[in-house]
């Protein structure tokens, strides 16, 4: 079907949502799923902050995203998924800019993404970055809304 999948993981319920879709509909199926975890960029106190206290802060996120990933990779093994995890860096862009980038990179033929399934004022307060992916990505987005359940 695909031979390779992105999916944005953040461990959201959204994101665990999609990661259970994606492993539903990939298993079984010759396809490499990426997970990607896009980290933010600097707080925005950054002209206030010691370069050290700045290290450490992304090095804490990148562990905490490795660790996440991991995860998600261990759940797909259990699914008979090949998970390969990545985590990319936002540098100044939009979380969708930089999922759609790599999709491309990785030739992807599917990208899977979590939604809040937003609506009203908190969904132009706060936007959608699923929204936005599937606006920029020139291959075909599956958007995953969360259980409001769990």
């Amino acid at each position: 079907m695909y031979r390779h999948v992105l999916l944005a993981y953040d461990g959201s319920p959204p994101a665990r949502a999609a990661l259970t879709e994606a492993l539903r509909l990939l298993k079984g199926q010759p396809t490499m799923l990426s997970l990607a975890y896009v980290m933010s960029d600097l707080p925005f106190d950054v002209e206030l902050s010691a370069g050290s206290v700045l290290d450490a802060s992304r090095q804490a996120q990148r562990t905490a995203a490795e660790r996440l990933l991991h995860h998600a990779r261990d759940q797909a093994t259990l699914a008979e998924v090949d998970a390969q995890p990545v985590v990319l860096e936002s540098a100044g862009r939009r979380v969708a800019e930089v999922l759609v980038e790599h999709a491309r990179r990785l030739h992807a033929g599917l990208v899977i993404v979590g939604s809040h399934g937003r609506h009203g004022v908190s969904r132009a307060l706060l936007g959608s970055d699923a929204e936005l992916v599937a606006r920029l990505s020139p291959i075909p987005v599956l958007i995953v809304k969360a259980n409001e359940a769990g």
